[in-house]
């Protein structure tokens, strides 16, 4: 695998920023890691970090570029700080960033896939939801999406937290997101009543998780309006242990198309 470390100018956000990437490469003398590649452009995961992280996290607290290396995919990992992957009200345009340059910039870099089929999105805590709110909002874009311990009922739990109310003053300008399309609930309920395409959606969450009740709500919605949502509740919490262990569950249903 080739691992880079890529600082851009983003037009949107009028800045320099950075992703990391890893990229497919095809090995036999490379000790300990099976490596291939396909032929053609890549296959990518988007892949979003949590609140207090950054584009680095996932390959500091996990393997990733070791689960990935026999898979022949690339992993786009972008810095959005804390913005809950939203166009601030105080700050910059990150949904922006996120769902329109960004992928655009990706695939003028790298040989990146850009057919639907071909791109996922996943996530953990802030990631999580980020992930959902990408791939419910575009779903032309994405053929599956993965939320690892997600902040699903983001409206609830602002309600609910005052701090986190507070620190999210920022983001939303104090104002309630219930119903809007910063509510993952409310476009789970547009998604399933759609006509167009709908992602894949995968969910975990650990049973003694402080976001535990609002993945049930999220899963308990997908069930009532007949959107159908791969989910494992199970023993853990909100830590890099147990989303160590759940991305290379999520690794193994992506719908990865076979071929070299």
């Amino acid at each position: 695998m080739a691992l880079i470390q890529c600082q851009f100018f983003s037009e949107v956000l009028g800045l320099s920023t950075q992703m990391t990437v890893i990229l497919p490469q095809e090995t036999t003398r490379e000790i300990g890691v099976e490596s291939k590649r396909r032929q053609g452009k890549y296959p990518v995961l988007f892949l979003l970090h949590g609140y207090s992280d950054d584009d680095t996290i996932w390959l500091r607290r996990t393997s990733i570029e070791r689960y990935v290396a026999s898979l022949g995919i690339a992993v786009v990992m972008p810095n959005v700080h804390q913005s809950f992957y939203s166009d601030m009200e105080y700050g910059n345009p990150y949904w922006t960033f996120l769902s329109d340059e960004l992928p655009k910039l990706a695939a003028s870099f790298f040989p990146l896939s850009e057919k639907r089929e071909d791109r996922f999105v996943a996530g953990l805590s802030m990631g999580g939801y980020g992930a959902f709110k990408w791939a419910l909002r575009c779903p032309e874009q994405f053929a599956a999406a993965a939320s690892l311990s997600g902040v699903l009922d983001l409206a609830g739990h602002i309600k609910t937290n005052p701090h986190t109310a507070k620190s999210l003053s920022l983001v939303f300008g104090g104002r309630d997101i219930e119903g809007t399309e910063n509510d993952t609930l409310w476009l789970l309920e547009k998604a399933a009543a759609s006509e167009g395409p709908k992602p894949l959606l995968y969910q975990c969450c650990g049973t003694e998780d402080f976001l535990y009740e609002g993945n049930v709500k999220f899963k308990e919605l997908a069930d009532r309006t007949g959107y159908e949502v791969t989910t494992v509740f199970d023993e853990g919490d909100h830590n890099w242990e147990y989303w160590d262990a759940h991305i290379q569950d999520v690794l193994k249903w992506l719908p990865l198309k076979s071929g070299e």
